[in-house]
């Protein structure tokens, strides 16, 4: 979706940054990948309602999905509505809600602004204060969880350099930029510990993962759980204390940056004065993991840069606020989504179907081209990511390579929404969501794949 309009070297080049030098030798010649979404027909008939309504009707009485089964299905190119059950109304997304949070933060900072996090001269001598912009991807050193991420290490030695000879005796650090609660309103109990989610602050490094190496090792086996920090920007802090040669146990405490006061008279760096910068990957990049990956904690980072994009605080209640806002920007209803967090481990959250739906068509129909980097990191059916293991039976199947999708579950919620290329070329988006399923996990999401399948493999007209 979107591809004949992003997917080309000038916009994302400049997106992404330089571009890497040209290879001083030929590169080995590798045979033409196989297609795995099929590109939209511009000459596909459309749809009709009554094709796509006997193409799902049937499916949606699966007892699996359980008592309330809501749906939205919209024309790309056209943006007509072609099947709505419960369209309109506000439905548990789960992690769906991300969809939401790539579109406002792209629009909010567009696809090549980078984060940065800064070292300033202390307030008292040899003081370093670690600044956090909220760049939950920065890592310590080069075995960080997030290829490519900006590093502690790079930054401490900025600081060496500033500093001369000198030696830095203290570190402060300043994670103000986020005020308000870490853990969001309506998360499990077992979210901040059971290591799908974490604390929100705006310093810490490798998504406040303790040990990186070994979650990214083990990504696939424990579904993207990992150990967390409690306190992620103390931890930070302590590491890049040790970078800077003070020690294991160094106290390391909380505090504000001091204002730039200009000049030194002296030696030393005046209180404020920039010691050193690194930036994260840019947020086409940012947005990509967070999707992918369908990162809790990344995503909890993005709303807050929308807050600040649009004045509001950078907490869960103002990136909420931001996002919402953002919504109406874009022309779409914002009375049909409330949010209480970002990632969509909240339970209060509630999007309708057909806002999902509108929102990605106006992404994918070429109008607003940054906002068609959400589908970079959209897993493939029997592809990808999370649905990987999906459509590979012969109930199903039809969807494979043809759905391209976000994912969202907890416990008793069930959803899907994302792209479809119908069996005549067609490209349609799509939002099914469930809040009161009653199956097992797999039995649910299985029903939720006949449903999209049934789209892949029709014209339905």
């Amino acid at each position: 979706a979107g591809g004949v309009v992003v997917l080309r070297p000038g916009p994302v080049a400049g997106w992404l940054g330089d571009a890497a030098p040209a290879p001083t030798v030929a590169p080995t010649s590798e045979p033409d990948p196989s297609p795995v979404l099929a590109g939209p027909d511009a000459n596909a008939p459309q749809p009709t309602p009554d094709g796509v309504r006997a193409a799902i009707d049937p499916l949606l009485g699966q007892a699996a999905l359980g008592s309330r089964v809501n749906v939205s299905v919209v024309d790309v190119t056209t943006g007509q509505s072609l099947y709505a059950r419960g369209g309109d109304e506000g439905t548990v997304p789960a992690s769906v809600t991300k969809l939401v949070t790539g579109v406002t933060v792209l629009a909010a900072r567009g696809p090549g602004h980078r984060i940065p996090t800064r070292a300033v001269a202390g307030a008292t001598p040899g003081e370093v204060v670690l600044v956090g912009g909220g760049d939950p991807t920065l890592a310590v050193d080069g075995d960080g969880f997030y290829p490519g991420a900006a590093r502690l290490d790079t930054l401490a030695e900025q600081v060496r350099q500033a500093l001369g000879g000198a030696a830095p005796t203290k570190v402060t650090v300043d994670a103000t930029l986020f005020p308000g609660p870490v853990h969001g309103p309506g998360w499990d109990a077992d979210i901040p510990t059971g290591g799908y989610g974490g604390s929100i602050t705006a310093l810490m490094t490798d998504g406040a993962r303790r040990d990186p190496a070994v979650a990214r090792r083990t990504f696939d086996d424990t579904n993207g759980a990992a150990a967390r920090f409690a306190e992620p920007d103390l931890a930070a802090g302590r590491a890049f204390a040790r970078l800077l040669g003070l020690g294991d146990d160094v106290r390391v405490g909380r505090g504000k940056a001091p204002a730039a006061a200009g000049e030194s008279a002296g030696a030393a760096p005046a209180p404020g004065t920039e010691l050193g910068r690194v930036e994260s990957l840019p947020m086409i990049r940012l947005v990509d993991i967070m999707i992918s990956d369908s990162d809790n904690v990344v995503a909890e980072a993005l709303a807050r840069q929308v807050a600040l994009a649009r004045g509001q605080p950078a907490s869960f209640a103002g990136g909420a606020a931001a996002m919402d806002a953002v919504v109406a920007e874009l022309g779409l209803p914002a009375d049909e989504i409330s949010l209480a967090d970002a990632s969509g481990l909240s339970r209060t959250n509630r999007i309708s179907p057909s806002l999902l739906t509108d929102l990605i068509a106006l992404a994918g129909n070429g109008r607003r081209p940054e906002l068609a980097a959400i589908f970079g990191g959209l897993p493939v059916a029997a592809w990808s990511g999370t649905l990987d293991g999906r459509y590979r039976v012969a109930a199903t199947k039809a969807g494979a390579g043809a759905v391209r999708a976000k994912t969202g579950t907890l416990t008793g919620v069930h959803s899907i929404a994302g792209l479809v290329t119908t069996a005549e070329g067609r490209l349609l988006s799509f939002a099914v969501l469930t809040d009161r399923a009653v199956g097992d996990t797999d039995s649910t999401r299985q029903a939720l794949d006949r449903i999209t399948g049934a789209l892949a493999g029709c014209g339905c007209r």
